[in-house]
């Protein structure tokens, strides 16, 4: 007897080092999964070598979120080859040691970590129903982010803190949950954030060969593995136990208290949902 097909996933940042096991995990769990990668080239091995282990079935196909039309794109070819979604796991995420913009000139780490998925999460809404579960990828370094008017704004060297600028994106997508959590509750979408530590991945790099390699010493005994990263967010995606629960932060032991600090600030949410839809009216999105 062939194993139950549980629908259809959709993976960002696919052939990561998390993203892999996150693929691999929901094929064994009887997923057709849908792997968005930024290089198609580089992850078709990495699709071969898991295809090979579970058996399962795929679709490789790219996406550059930095590029709000290439994000758009790619949402209307799924939206044209599959008719539901099961599961969104916005897995991709970047922490680049220098300043950089994205192709409609964001500053490049809120740009990939969150409006791309802002955008991407909102034109899939139309082929998810009753059951659909979203996990976004957030961090233990969201504490550290702030939303500023100029949070989106292009930063010179001098004024880009990397930390920052990955906190404020990963505080970004967690506000972006809680509103979309409560919007689409009442259709039985479920939108969670997954918060896995520190993970020892490529992610955290110096771009200096002597420190990287200290760092990946040390990391191995400090760090958590990507496999235990990524059971976090497996847990939200998949676990029959969480089953309609939505809204949550979900951590190594299961679903975590709010912080009490940025849970409440109804003003903070609504000043980035403001700011996030005026750069998509600027560039002629709509969602």
């Amino acid at each position: 007897m062939g194993k139950e097909n549980k629908g259809i996933a959709l993976v960002t940042g696919a052939d990561g080092g998390m993203g892999r096991i996150h693929v691999r995990e929901l094929a064994k769990a009887g997923y057709e999964v849908i792997m968005a990668c930024i290089d198609t080239a580089v992850a078709q091995p990495v699709m071969e070598e898991i295809q090979k282990e579970t058996d399962g079935t795929f679709h490789l196909m790219q996406l550059d979120l930095a590029n709000l039309s290439d994000v758009v794109r790619f949402a209307n070819e799924v939206k044209s080859q599959f008719s539901s979604l099961q599961v969104l796991l916005n897995n991709a995420g970047v922490l680049p040691s220098r300043s950089k913009v994205s192709a409609d000139n964001i500053e490049y780490t809120i740009a990939v970590n969150y409006l791309g998925h802002f955008v991407l999460t909102n034109l899939l809404h139309p082929i998810m129903g009753s059951g659909t579960r979203i996990v976004s990828m957030t961090s233990i370094d969201y504490v550290l982010g702030k939303i500023t008017p100029d949070m989106f704004a292009p930063k010179t060297q001098r004024q880009y803190n990397r930390f920052t600028a990955y906190g404020s994106s990963k505080l970004a997508l967690y506000y972006f949950m809680l509103d979309t959590s409560e919007a689409w509750k009442d259709e039985g979408i479920c939108y969670n954030v997954a918060d896995p530590f520190i993970v020892r991945t490529n992610i955290i790099r110096l771009d200096n060969k002597l420190f990287d390699t200290l760092g990946n010493i040390t990391s191995r005994f400090l760090f958590r593995t990507p496999e235990q990263g990524s059971a976090v967010m497996m847990t939200a995606a998949i676990d029959p136990q969480y089953f309609g629960v939505t809204g949550k932060i979900f951590k190594k032991r299961g679903i975590s208290k709010h912080n009490t600090l940025f849970y409440p600030n109804i003003e903070e949410r609504k000043k980035l949902r403001e700011m996030t839809l005026q750069i998509l009216a600027d560039h002629n999105i709509q969602i």
